[in-house]
């Protein structure tokens, strides 16, 4: 099984590993980029998907906003491509230089998103609807910026509306560097299965490098996929949530065949890291992260609904960290 490539470009950015991570609401800030580019092996950060309306207001107001945090990142995040969505290309296009003047490496589209208050807005999948729309906003940005554009999507509406080969035609007939693929529709959200054939359809369809996304849940996954569609890189979403270590895995995986697989006191460490690094951000919601992210970081640990529970019900982010230290080192403890 050929393993993910060492290496793939998106324009003049080179990425090693061909690997990616997903843009995520409420997970890719700067704090979870930088503790996923300490664990090794992811070649591009993403940021949260971001508004284009809220960072144009943003600069011509000069008010710190949600959209203007979302776009804080530190040097060590490079190389690193700002999501942007919305429908008005005039919009996106200024939005797209104020991410190149802030030193993004590349800006993407969002074509993907299925949440309804976004669609409404006739934004994220809800513009497959409207494939003129999609190539006027697509030409308006490239001619914004000189950094790289690229664009995430999914395959369509609905099963009846694919439009994954007419997106991937359009983004080259307009100068994008790539484009990611997510197969699902619309309609499915993030239910049933990743239509792989999709990708495969699109990489066959288009010169440009396809990046393949949806359920990739094991690093033996991220191969196959490589294998069953060749894609030139894959990105991973969830999963990196819950595994951290996954890009790590991923790299060891495609080498060796084999991967390092992470024990108690791993899932110890990365939560004491992960709280430790917002507290020192002092971002103002680093009470909510923690508890957020106690449910993704807790997945498979013995017993790790009491944790959960705890954490749930605390308020203050010291005696969260309190709460870890004492979940894991009891059974030690006990042993001794």
């Amino acid at each position: 099984m050929p393993g993910v490539p060492a290496t793939f470009s998106i324009g003049p950015v080179s990425i090693t590993p061909a690997t990616v991570l997903a843009p995520m609401a409420g997970v890719t800030d700067t704090v979870f980029r930088r503790l996923i580019r300490a664990q090794g092996g992811c070649g591009l950060l993403m940021t949260e998907f971001t508004s284009s309306h809220g960072i144009v207001h943003s600069q011509r107001t000069k008010k710190s906003t949600k959209a203007k945090r979302y776009l804080f990142f530190e040097p060590d995040e490079h190389p690193i491509s700002a999501q942007l969505f919305g429908s008005d290309p005039p919009i996106m296009a200024e939005a797209a230089r104020i991410c190149e003047d802030l030193g993004f490496d590349a800006v993407d589209i969002n074509f993907g998103c299925p949440v309804n208050k976004v669609v409404k807005c006739n934004g994220g999948s809800g513009l497959l609807r409207d494939l003129p729309l999609v190539e006027k906003l697509l030409r308006e940005v490239r001619a914004a910026i000189h950094i790289p554009l690229t664009m995430k999507f999914r395959a369509g509406w609905n099963d009846r509306e694919l439009v994954h080969l007419e997106m991937g035609r359009i983004a080259e007939d307009c100068g994008l560097q790539a484009v990611a693929l997510h197969p699902r529709t619309r309609e499915q959200g993030y239910a049933g299965r990743a239509d792989w054939a999709r990708i495969g359809e699109l990489k066959a369809a288009i010169r440009l490098p396809v990046i393949g996304n949806g359920d990739i849940l094991t690093p033996e996954d991220a191969c196959r996929m490589i294998e069953q569609t060749g894609c030139d890189a894959v990105m991973i979403g969830r999963t990196a949530s819950s595994n951290p270590w996954i890009f790590r895995q991923i790299q060891e995986y495609a080498a060796t065949g084999s991967c390092w697989q992470p024990e108690e006191h791993d899932r110890h460490q990365i939560m004491r890291t992960y709280y430790g690094m917002l507290c020192d951000h002092q971002a103002p919601d680093t009470v909510g992260k923690m508890k957020q992210f106690a449910t993704y970081f807790t997945h498979g640990v013995r017993n790790g609904s009491k944790l959960r529970a705890a954490i749930y019900q605390s308020t203050e982010a010291a005696r969260i960290l309190d709460l870890v230290d004492e979940f894991f080192l009891e059974p030690a403890t006990a042993a001794a």
